[in-house]
């Protein structure tokens, strides 16, 4: 994730801010200009960007951090009109806007919902929020990929659905399952509750569960669906992943029953990857958005990684360049390894779990080349 500022006053916003700390300014995401900006509201009700302030060109700390990865020239937004999304005016869940002229009231991140929780539940707005926070930062990636993000309304065989739905609310003989069908996700929104989050990461024995890391992964199924199967790369795919003909159902309760085979970490990038060559997909999906999005934070942040080694080797990170744009993977892979290390000792001083406590081994690496090919192909763009 990229960084942004309040064009208003200079201060530092977070991704999903809708109000400036510092000035009180209305802040709103403009999907089509991927920026986060200070909103002035019109006298019909629209919104537009506010003039940049002064305070963004006076010398000091907080001018050269921002101007580090400059926003794009202003001119490029101006004279736009917008309207806040549905759920942003009447929920305060999103922070979204859509065009002024667009017959949608949703925007394009919250229009694939097909069901959202009972607001009438204690509890559930906040999950509902959550919720909405973690997949917004998914559809920034995707859309920063310049991959389709289409609802079902928009595009009926191929398009996108959420349903976020509540396991008090379910029958007996039905339960709430995290998962994908045929462009359907479906979402446990217990899974917004981070001690019920935390009970199902230790029960099974996961070393990674997070709401973003769920949207990722089920959107993996999503693209394989779109890019592989209906995109003519089944047999590429087989010859990394595996034949994914092999009886899905039965391969999951033989996990489940017997644990992952002994050299999975030679294999797959995490236990649940081993289980069937759809979840090595999504899980190498997952963690290729996963790898684009902190190392496009870091870059932003300017984080420069260096520890000389006892043989007087160096290792270093230092990603001065777009991993969204990016054609070669090899450079992506060389500054995420050194960084996600550099990262996790800053989590053990602290006492805290590694923030990325994965292993790749050279079987993963080459799989997620493979995705950042794919997904390069898909958008139009040179891969190497």
């Amino acid at each position: 994730m990229r960084t942004f500022a309040c064009q208003a006053c200079g201060q530092a916003v977070y991704f999903e801010n809708w109000r400036c700390n510092q000035c009180g300014a209305t802040l709103g995401f403009l999907p089509d200009a991927l920026r986060l900006v200070a909103l002035q509201e019109d006298a019909d009700g629209c919104w537009t960007a506010a003039a940049p302030s002064s305070a963004l060109h006076r010398p000091g700390p907080l001018a050269r951090f921002l101007s580090r990865r400059p926003e794009p020239p202003p001119g490029d937004i101006e004279g736009r009109r917008y309207r806040k999304c549905g759920n942003y005016a009447e929920h305060n869940v999103c922070n979204w806007m859509v065009p002024a002229e667009s017959d949608e009231d949703l925007c394009i991140a919250c229009r694939p919902n097909r069901t959202i929780p009972n607001l009438g539940q204690p509890g559930n707005p906040q999950k509902w929020y959550r919720i909405e926070r973690g997949k917004r930062r998914l559809v920034y990636g995707l859309l920063r990929l310049g991959l389709p993000v289409r609802s079902r309304e928009e595009d009926p065989e191929h398009g996108l659905a959420f349903d976020f739905l509540s396991a008090r609310e379910a029958p007996p003989d039905r339960p709430v399952l995290t998962g994908h069908a045929n462009g359907l996700i479906t979402l446990n929104i217990d899974e917004a509750d981070s001690a019920h989050q935390e009970r199902i990461r230790v029960d099974l024995n996961e070393t990674y569960r997070t709401l973003v890391g769920h949207f990722r992964h089920e959107i993996g199924h999503y693209y394989w669906d779109m890019l592989i199967l209906d995109g003519g790369r089944i047999e590429g795919f087989r010859a990394r992943f595996g034949d994914e003909r092999k009886d899905y159902g039965e391969a999951l309760e033989a996990h489940y029953r017997h644990g992952p085979p002994a050299d999975w970490q030679d294999r797959t990038i995490s236990i649940y990857a081993s289980s069937h060559p759809w979840e090595d997909w999504a899980e190498t999906w997952a963690h290729y958005l996963h790898i684009a999005d902190t190392l496009e934070t870091a870059a932003h942040f300017g984080i420069e990684v260096e520890w000389y080694l006892p043989d007087g080797g160096c290792r270093s990170a230092d990603p001065e360049f777009d991993p969204y744009t990016i054609p070669a993977f090899a450079l992506i892979i060389d500054n995420w390894l050194p960084l996600t290390f550099a990262v996790n000792n800053l989590n053990r001083s602290m006492g805290m779990q590694d923030l990325y406590p994965f292993v790749l081994p050279q079987a993963a690496i080459a799989k997620l080349a493979y995705v950042h090919r794919v997904v390069r192909e898909a958008a139009g763009r040179p891969w190497a």
